[in-house]
C-alpha cells in the first residue's frame, strides 16, 4: 500500500468553536492541509448551518461542504465543569478558533488568558465583525453590514444608481476566513521560534479595506474619492464594464491595458477613443456566439458571463481537477468545496465525511 506523503499541518490539532461560515471555512482550509479539526458544538442542534437547505443526508449541504473531514464534540459550554471536560483537548490543541462577540468566551471561562494558562503554546484566533475593542466591537452584523461600513458597497451599482447586493460573502471569506488562516500560519511560524502562542484579533470589517486599494490610492493622492460608476475598475471606464449582448447574455470586458484595448476595439470595429455608450451599442448588435467567435484567439481580456452550472462544467475546471474531492454524509455524496490549497499540500482526491453531531464525544474528559 503506497504511503501517503505528509501534509504541512499533519499533527496540528484545531478546536473550532465557530459556526456558519468564517470560522468553519478557516477550519476547512486547515483540515485540507492536514490538521485535525474538532468542532465544538451545542448538544441537540449543533452549528446553525446544519439546519440550512438543501440537505445532504440529515444535515445541510452547506454544512457538509464547510465541515468535510472534521470531527464533532457536543458539549454545553454553560454547564458547570464544561471547561474541565475540555481539559485534555485544550492541553493538546495547537489552534483555537472562535467567533463569538468579544467577552463571551471570557464569561464561559474559555477566554485567551484562561486558556493560555492551561496551554501557553495555543494560538487563539478570534474572528469578529469589528474586532476585540473599539466603539463598534459589540455591534451585531453580517457580511452586508461590514461591506456597507467599509465603503465597498458604495462602489457597486447598476445603471439606475441602485446599489447591488454582491452575490459573494466577501467579508466572511475575504475579510474573515482567509485572514484567519494567514495569521494562524504566521503565528505557527512565530511559535516555532518563541515557543509561545498568541491571541489573533481578526476583524472582518477592517480587513475589507484591502479590497479597496485602487479607491484608497485615488482618494489619498487626489482628494477625489471614487463612487459607483466612476473609478477605473468600478464602472467609470469603457475598458472595464459589463455589456449586454443581443441574446440577453452579458459580456465582461476588461481590456484595461492599451494593447488589449486596441485589440478589443479592432475586434468590435470601433476606434480606440470609443465611449462607453458606443461600446455598449456595438456589443448589443450581436449575440454571445458571434462575439465569442470574434474574440477567439485574440488578447482582449473578455469573457461571456457563465452561469454557475456552466462554470462547474467548464473543461478547464475538469482538467485542473478542481472538483475531484468529494464530501459524504449518511450515504450520500457530492463534490467537495474547492479550497485555495495547492494539490501538493492536500491529500490526493478522496472522499471524506462531514461529522455527525457529537460523534467524537469520547475525546472529552469524563
Amino acid at each position: 500500500m503506497p504511503v501517503r506523503p505528509p501534509r504541512p499541518l499533519d499533527g496540528i490539532l484545531v478546536l473550532d468553536f465557530s459556526t456558519l461560515l468564517p470560522g468553519p471555512m478557516a477550519g476547512l482550509i486547515l483540515a485540507e492541509a492536514g490538521a485535525e479539526v474538532i468542532k465544538i458544538e451545542r448538544p441537540g442542534q449543533g452549528d446553525e448551518m446544519r439546519r440550512y437547505r438543501p440537505k445532504l443526508g440529515a444535515d445541510s449541504g452547506n454544512f457538509a461542504v464547510l465541515n468535510r473531514g472534521k470531527r464533532s464534540v457536543a458539549i454545553d459550554l454553560k454547564e458547570p465543569g464544561a471547561v474541565a471536560r475540555l481539559g485534555r483537548l485544550l492541553q493538546r490543541a495547537d489552534i483555537l478558533i472562535e467567533q463569538f462577540r468579544p467577552g463571551v468566551m471570557d464569561r464561559l471561562g474559555l477566554g485567551f488568558d484562561a486558556v493560555a494558562a492551561i496551554n501557553p503554546r495555543l494560538i487563539y484566533c478570534s474572528i469578529t465583525g469589528y474586532g476585540q475593542h473599539g466603539p463598534k466591537s459589540q455591534l451585531a452584523g453580517h457580511d452586508l453590514n461590514y461591506m456597507a461600513e467599509a465603503g465597498l458597497l458604495s462602489l457597486i451599482s447598476g445603471a439606475d444608481g441602485m446599489l447591488a447586493v454582491p452575490h459573494a460573502l466577501i467579508a466572511d471569506i475575504g475579510g474573515g476566513a482567509y485572514p484567519a488562516v494567514i495569521n494562524v500560519l504566521l503565528a505557527l511560524q512565530q511559535r516555532h521560534a518563541s515557543g509561545r502562542g498568541c491571541h489573533l484579533d481578526i476583524a472582518m470589517h477592517e480587513n475589507l479595506f484591502s479590497f479597496l486599494h485602487w479607491a484608497l490610492a485615488q482618494g489619498w493622492c487626489t482628494g477625489e474619492w471614487p463612487g459607483a460608476n466612476s473609478g477605473t475598475t468600478t464602472g467609470g471606464s469603457p475598458r472595464y464594464r459589463i455589456y449586454r449582448m443581443a441574446d440577453g447574455r452579458f459580456l465582461a470586458a476588461a481590456p484595461l491595458e492599451d494593447r488589449f484595448w486596441r485589440d478589443f476595439c479592432d475586434a468590435i470595429g470601433l476606434s480606440t477613443d470609443a465611449t462607453h455608450a458606443e461600446v455598449a451599442a456595438r456589443i448589443a448588435e450581436h449575440g454571445s456566439a458571434e462575439w465569442a467567435g470574434r474574440f477567439a484567439g485574440r488578447d482582449v481580456c473578455c469573457a461571456i458571463v457563465a452561469s454557475v452550472a456552466e462554470a462547474v462544467a467548464d473543461p478547464h475546471i475538469a482538467a485542473r481537477g478542481i472538483f475531484a474531492h468529494t464530501v459524504a454524509a449518511d450515504g450520500e455524496s457530492m463534490p467537495a468545496l474547492p479550497v485555495p490549497v495547492v494539490p501538493q499540500f492536500r491529500a490526493p482526491a478522496t472522499e471524506a465525511a462531514s461529522p455527525a453531531l457529537g460523534e467524537a464525544n469520547d475525546l472529552l474528559d469524563a
